[in-house]
């Protein structure tokens, strides 16, 4: 399908188009808990000369096709878990006469499905933040390019948010990004692969004038959606010492006292600011990093458990985590610094038991997580597992209806397999019911009033309650029937869970609050020379 050129002028079109950013989504529930931050960082990438974006979130309610112009631009994100709806975006974007533009972690994996699949006039690979307004800049011309490489860009070129753009009463928590980037190896997990293995920090400043920007709002509830908070460990100093690789040392040290630098900011600001965010089990073994951690409110953390035995870790590329009594030591070592866990756990690896679920809720218990997620496996593109699974596949992978299983993201939802590679002891319908057991069991009324013990007031236990049954509701799909009615059933009570924890989230602005004045930043001359570039300043 060929787009039209529009028969006006460049300056007509500026005067009459919109440029729509869109976060595709099935499930709409009129509140989300965290921003999905790549909306408004891309509006703010937007030229000036194509006006304010237009940024529809699906989490929140779906696109209204009636908005869409021709010779309006749309620019869809995708990954893997909304690729299909995605692409019906986008389908109807361009049958309305729009240009399309494709972005995300799925399109730089699958850049020639988006064409095929989502009627994409052009595809940004990698990073949107500079990438992004030159595409809009060539369809405001009528002449966009197929492929734009957004490639890795440098730390101090991330751009700000444009937070003026959100509905101030539709999140729980803000976002902003410190770090991409992952020096880890993790079989499951394809950041490294797609965000690269450096780690690709942003000036310190900039992180914190922008949380300054969303306090003053009345966001106090901030998420730092980072790759991995901990990009440096104790490990990899030891191992650059014993090396006597002085480059290597130096480049380590710079990143870890940017992160210290950070923090010390984030400890400067409203006591009344909560922060989150991710990293790995490593950071157990810091404590002056967790002291840190705590002081600059940052109050819990996703990490990445996955599973409770040596041979599940050897499976999944993550010898360095710990298992057994160690393992709830490390955790626990979390909680004593005041860092509450958010314990992720996957189940269906291939040394899997029955007996394995049951040891698992009760490590997580044990080790006294906070919150927990008990993901089924997925093999996710980009990842080694995925490419093992599609070798073990060959030439004739299994098909749902016309679509290879390989390919399970263009199968419909609804029809859709929970698991894609069997397992050697136990089948998919097994494993799907004993995960759905553990969510239960860790999210018991009772376990949860247990773990609400750790807020410090009335109201901010009560908010705890809400939001686990809230995670609960929405991320514990395993065991939900295809019946259309239980859906519906469960989608409204979630939409009613969420609109009740963001009235507990909800905090009064501060307009009158400042940011620092800044000193002109030392750059590490290792840092320097990787990079190309110094790192600017606010």
């Amino acid at each position: 399908m060929t787009h039209r050129i529009l028969p006006y002028s460049h300056e007509e079109r500026l005067d009459s188009m919109s440029v729509h950013l869109v976060n595709p989504s099935d499930n709409s529930f009129g509140t989300a808990v965290i921003t999905p931050r790549w909306l408004f960082v891309l509006a703010a990438a937007t030229p000036q000369s194509a006006g304010d974006p237009i940024l529809v979130d699906e989490s929140l309610e779906q696109i209204v096709p009636e908005t869409i112009m021709p010779g309006d631009i749309v620019g869809i994100s995708v990954h893997t878990g909304n690729a299909l709806r995605g692409y019906a975006v986008g389908r109807m974007a361009r049958a309305r006469g729009a240009w399309v533009v494709y972005g995300g972690i799925h399109a730089t994996l699958y850049t020639e499905e988006v064409f095929e699949r989502g009627d994409a006039h052009a595809v940004v690979r990698g990073d949107g933040d500079v990438a992004w307004g030159k595409a809009v800049m060539d369809c405001l011309a009528g002449t966009p390019g197929r492929v734009y490489e957004g490639g890795l860009i440098d730390g101090h070129e991330f751009l700000a948010a444009r937070w003026d753009l959100m509905p101030p009463d539709k999140y729980m928590w803000a976002s902003v990004q410190t770090i991409r980037g992952c020096p880890k190896h993790c079989s499951f997990c394809s950041v490294w692969r797609t965000d690269g293995l450096r780690p690709r920090q942003r000036p310190y400043q900039r992180v914190v004038d922008e949380i300054i920007d969303l306090r003053r709002i009345g966001f106090r509830f901030i998420a730092l959606a980072d790759d991995n908070f901990y990009p440096v460990t104790l490990t990899d100093l030891r191992l650059a010492r014993e090396q006597n690789n002085a480059a290597k040392l130096a480049e380590l040290t710079a990143i870890r006292n940017e992160r210290f630098l950070l923090m010390a900011e984030l400890a400067k600001l409203p006591r009344d600011m909560v922060f989150f965010t991710q990293i790995t089990m490593e950071a157990g073994e810091d404590g002056e990093y967790l002291d840190a951690m705590r002081k600059a409110n940052i109050k819990g953390a996703l990490v990445g458990v996955e599973a409770v035995t040596p041979e599940g870790l050897k499976a999944v590329f993550k010898d360095f985590n710990r298992t057994g009594d160690e393992l709830a030591t490390r955790l626990q070592t979390f909680k004593k610094h005041g860092v509450h866990v958010l314990g992720s756990f996957i189940f269906g690896l291939p040394t899997d038991k029955p007996e394995t679920f049951d040891a698992t809720v009760a490590m997580a218990l044990k080790a006294q997580v906070t919150f927990a997620q008990f993901v089924m496996m997925t093999p996710f593109p980009g990842t080694v597992d995925f490419a093992r699974w599609e070798k073990e596949q060959g030439g004739h992978p299994t098909l749902v209806g016309d679509v290879p299983l390989t390919r399970y993201w263009l199968i419909p939802p609804e029809v859709r397999p929970k698991m894609f590679t069997p397992h050697p002891s136990m089948s998919s319908d097994e494993i799907r019911e004993r995960t759905q057991k553990v969510w239960d069991r860790f999210y018991n009324w009772s376990s949860i009033w247990q773990r609400s013990a750790c807020t410090p007031t009335l109201r901010a236990r009560i908010a705890f309650i809400f939001l686990s049954k809230l995670y609960r509701q929405m991320y514990a799909g395993t065991g939900i029937s295809t019946d259309s009615a239980r859906r519906k059933k469960s989608k409204t009570w979630a939409r009613w869970t969420a609109r009740q924890c963001r009235m507990l989230f909800r905090a009064e602005p501060m307009p009158e609050l400042q940011s620092p004045l800044w000193e002109p930043a030392v750059v590490c001359p290792a840092l320097a020379v990787e990079s190309g570039a110094e790192q600017g300043l606010s």
